[in-house]
């Protein structure tokens, strides 16, 4: 069982706000009577209809990367009319949420779904998965002070967790970094940056979770086959029948597997 805004918005008609607008508008038919409160839940016999057309049955999830540039903002809609992703996608996609975020000057692997419940959990920090960076910074880079970010630091009344750094090459005042994040708060690398007096000039997430970047290029946006991705997600496998068990198990249930670091991407 689900909400039906959420069965709308993954079945790529609209969003949920959106859909919960339309149900209040009297568009939306429930087994071919007229709802108006989005309170309802519904499920796989449930047959709905917009605007007089019977909505399909939920659609196998689909992911896609996306090497998301410098200048847009991963937002559906900006209030200061500025250029977003989604305004970036191919007309024929169909509607998709990211996952995770990326600043306006940030740019690098962004990953979109159709699907909700997989952005949730890929999102969770229970999930375990880290964010990879490359990174430039400009100033004096002192090593201590990137070990130091291992066991957590606060900057401006904001508490950041462990983040892994490391040096990968300078030149001159210019330096690339390799940082691992395992939060992923709002701009928690320039921030973090800034504590250890550090400007980043450019920052790039080449990872998330066991999903690399590779040799892509601005721009580029390639669909991750459902068997490829699928098997990180425990909720898309295939059910099992469980052995019969004769007595207790006292074994601790087992931890999400971190994805192992990916090999370092070379940045000019």
């Amino acid at each position: 069982m689900e909400r039906i805004a959420k069965r709308i918005a993954q079945a790529g008609v609209c969003s949920r706000r959106d859909a919960e607008k339309m149900i209040l508008e009297g568009r939306v038919k429930v087994n071919g009577e007229i709802i108006l409160s989005p309170a309802l839940n519904v499920d796989h016999t449930t047959i709905i209809s917009i605007d007089g057309r019977i909505l399909s049955e939920k659609p196998r999830p689909r992911i896609w990367g996306f090497y998301k540039p410098v200048g847009l903002i991963t937002t559906h809609k900006d209030p200061q009319g500025r250029p977003t992703v989604f305004d970036s996608l191919p007309s024929k996609m169909p509607r998709v949420v990211s996952i995770g975020r990326l600043d306006l000057n940030s740019e690098g692997l962004l990953l979109l779904t159709t699907d909700s419940d997989i952005a949730r959990y890929a999102e969770l920090p229970t999930t375990q998965w880290p964010r990879y960076y490359r990174v430039r910074v400009y100033g004096e880079v002192d090593p201590s002070g990137l070990a130091e970010l291992e066991a957590g630091v606060t900057y401006e009344g904001v508490h950041y967790g462990r983040i892994e750094a490391e040096i990968d090459r300078q030149s001159g005042r210019n330096t690339w970094l390799y940082i691992t994040l395992f939060e992923g708060k709002n701009r928690e690398i320039r921030q973090v940056m800034r504590y250890l007096g550090l400007q980043v000039n450019r920052l790039v997430r080449v990872a998330y979770g066991p999903f690399e970047l590779h040799d892509k290029q601005p721009n580029d946006l390639w669909e991750i086959s459902y068997d490829e991705f699928s098997r990180h997600f425990p909720f898309l496998r295939e059910p099992t029948v469980a052995p019969k068990q004769s007595r207790l198990s006292l074994r601790k249930s087992a931890q999400p597997k971190v994805p192992p670091k990916p090999k370092p991407r070379r940045m000019q």
